[in-house]
């Protein structure tokens, strides 16, 4: 069954399963179920163009576990979307869920299309279509999707209206993510980078870095790459460089934040701003900084550039985005990884509050959310932090072998069905 999912972002996430289970007692072949998914659907979505013309693109869910609670986890639009990503995706999003204590499983979803090609009313056409594939397998109580990669509220807005019609009535629950005035959370939007930023915080406290002589380089800055810029901002952390699909922009003694956010949200690129130095992305990666945050793809930290970089240590804002070799070779280093599953939790986290939110049909302020938000992050970096250091153990293999040992012992305690 294993092929099915071939592809390096699977086989990874294997591995690194792998290596935190070896810590674990797991009994009744727990690490071969936990290995592959509960339930995958592959569907067809035929979808007509503007021009009259039907095309056929592919969709994807993969719920990977459910001992938790229901499946979470977004679905994302992109060319390159395939089963093993998605796959490798919802297995993480399991162990995330575990280390943040939530009641969730992990799953993922995706269509294999560029979002920006198509117009505004075929999107729609495709979400729906694609929704009305997926609806037998999706619900409030059964997966919940949220935003991820090219998609966003107005996408959930488009999902959580599907699958409302098919029920005769409004379920606000069936999505989290999704624009404030159907039910989404005051919150929800800056909440991954937020997290991140809160995380980098802390690491940096941690590591003894005093905050007003750290400097900042993030790759990326879409949604998580830009809140993280302005919580950093007012925690009183440098940004120094920044890049989007247009390349960077570098300036050692800080850049202006609000302003490239307001350049970026005209629809513009970070390098349309003037103040500071024109950088490829791959140059980015290897500036001397304290703190890089790659928030935008995955696997963009491997074997070939991990020797190169000259950070302090990594957060990752995205998921998955550097590679078992390039862990490997930063371990080895000394440069500390922040990983993934703890330091862009924050939107789980409030997607969390946004679903409780819509069952209770009673809605938060955005200070309660950003403040119960910050409260868990903290508190999460200190138990993943104690028990690294505890074990003598890198921060990756700390909060996997939390999260899945979290996992481990509810599917003990639930047995085997039949």
């Amino acid at each position: 069954m294993y092929e099915l999912f071939n592809s390096p972002a699977y086989n990874e996430a294997v591995l690194q399963f792998r290596r935190a289970s070896e810590r674990l007692t797991a009994d009744d072949g727990l690490e071969e179920r936990f290995e592959l998914p509960q339930r995958t659907m592959v569907v067809s979505c035929p979808v007509r163009m503007d021009d009259g013309t039907i095309k056929v693109f592919s969709g994807y869910r993969v719920q990977h576990n459910q001992t938790l609670g229901p499946y979470k986890g977004g679905i994302r639009y992109h060319p390159e979307v395939d089963m093993g990503e998605v796959a490798a995706l919802a297995m993480t999003m399991t162990w995330k869920c575990g280390l943040a204590e939530l009641p969730f499983g992990g799953a993922k979803g995706g269509i294999a299309v560029d979002p920006g090609k198509l117009s505004e009313t075929e999107l729609e056409r495709l979400t729906r279509r694609y929704t009305a594939e997926i609806l037998p397998i999706i619900g409030p109580s059964k997966d919940i999707p949220a935003p991820d990669l090219g998609t966003n509220p107005q996408v959930m807005a488009w999902i959580m209206d599907t699958y409302s019609m098919s029920q005769g009535f409004t379920v606000p629950s069936v999505v989290t993510g999704k624009p404030i005035l159907i039910g989404g959370s005051l919150g929800r939007e800056e909440a991954t980078g937020f997290g991140v930023a809160y995380v980098t915080e802390d690491a940096l406290a941690r590591f003894k870095k005093r905050s007003e002589d750290v400097k900042v380089v993030i790759q990326g800055f879409g949604n998580v790459g830009t809140f993280t810029a302005l919580k950093l901002k007012d925690l009183g952390i440098k940004v120094v460089a920044v890049s989007d699909v247009s390349g960077g922009i570098y300036n050692p003694d800080g850049l202006p934040v609000d302003e490239l956010v307001e350049i970026v949200r005209r629809k513009g690129h970070v390098t349309d701003h003037h103040g500071g130095e024109r950088i490829t992305n791959d140059e980015l990666l290897t500036l001397e900084c304290d703190v890089l945050i790659p928030a935008a793809l995955g696997r963009v930290i491997h074997k070939d550039n991990a020797p190169k970089l000259k950070c302090g240590m990594v957060v990752e804002g995205a998921n998955n985005p550097t590679t078992a070799e390039g862990d490997d070779i930063l371990r080895e280093r000394g440069i500390p990884v922040i990983p993934d599953i703890l330091a862009n939790a924050g939107g789980l986290i409030v997607s969390y509050f946004e679903w409780v939110q819509g069952l209770q049909e009673y809605y938060w302020s955005r200070d309660v959310v950003h403040d119960d938000l910050k409260k868990r992050m903290k508190s999460t970096f200190v138990r993943v932090a104690d028990y690294a250091e505890r074990e003598e153990i890198p921060m990756r293999l700390a909060a996997l072998v939390l999260g899945i040992d979290r996992v481990a012992r509810a599917k003990k305690l639930r047995g085997l069905y039949p």
